[in-house]
């Protein structure tokens, strides 16, 4: 049993080694100097860190409009996907009206959709609207996320029914209800949600390219592919760029690593 245990480990600790290893490269990477990379062979760390390699990716475009741009985006998805996702998670769980079924299994339809297909769709919508290269048009159609409504819905099956009948004893209506009985217990489920929604909207690349032909609108991950074309040659200040990106992620990922767990477990179909 303890042998057991110990190849457990040694394969946990083997597979952890390999997904980080990209990761550390990036890091080796973004401290070298400009041609290093091409040498042979190649330092897994460099000798003399190139930290002013940072200092130069950063001020080669306007990163600090990029990190503004991309946490505004991301704080308005969140909002946007955790309000449409209880409500619309709750009324699939909760509420009895006609149609309630086939609604919900085209609702798990659209899962299945490829994002790119609706790409051009999207854009003409913004565009008609005259919301091209703007918060509004960037924001608008990531409001609803269909993965965030089956969560919800998923984690108002494990509320007590008995719960809410008594609030409707006490006299409460429905959006008394869901306010004040189903959105407490509801709470982890949101706060996946939103840890989910903040880092797909934060590392999202091609709705942000298109909908925002200029820098005022653009964010991170749009800067970080912009950045390419004027440093092609130089791997360090990409890679520069990519880890200052990548720290946000890093940061509430292990401040809300929790809600990951929740959420695997939350959508299993019930």
């Amino acid at each position: 049993m303890r042998l057991k245990r110990l190849l457990g480990w040694l394969l946990a600790a083997l597979v952890s080694a390999l997904m980080l290893a990209p990761f550390l490269v990036m890091l080796s990477t973004s401290l070298m100097e400009e041609f290093a990379v091409f040498r042979e062979p190649v330092p897994l760390w460099p000798a003399h860190p190139q930290w002013q390699n940072y200092r130069e990716a950063l001020t080669a475009l306007p990163f600090g409009r990029f990190f503004l741009n991309a946490l505004v985006f991301s704080g308005l998805v969140v909002v946007g996907q955790v309000v449409t996702a209880a409500t619309a998670g709750y009324a699939f769980a909760r509420l009895r009206f006609p149609g309630r079924r086939p609604l919900f299994a085209v609702t798990l339809g659209l899962l299945m959709v490829p994002a790119v297909v609706l790409l051009i769709p999207r854009f003409l919508l913004i565009h008609a609207l005259g919301w091209v290269d703007s918060v509004p048009g960037l924001v608008s159609t990531e409001l609803v996320s269909v993965w965030g409504i089956f969560l919800v819905r998923q984690a108002c099956q494990a509320v007590p029914r008995e719960l809410e009948d008594a609030a409707r004893l006490d006299g409460a209506g429905e959006w008394a209800v869901f306010a004040e009985v189903a959105l407490p217990a509801l709470r982890p489920a949101l706060a996946t949600l939103a840890l989910f929604g903040f880092i797909d909207s934060w590392k999202n690349y091609l709705w942000p390219l298109i909908a925002t032909p200029s820098l005022d609108h653009r964010t991170v991950e749009v800067g970080v592919g912009t950045l390419h074309g004027l440093y092609g040659s130089s791997w360090p200040h990409q890679m520069a760029a990519a880890v200052t990106a990548l720290v946000p992620l890093l940061l509430v990922f292990l401040v809300l690593q929790r809600y990951f767990i929740r959420g695997i477990q939350w959508t299993g179909y019930r």
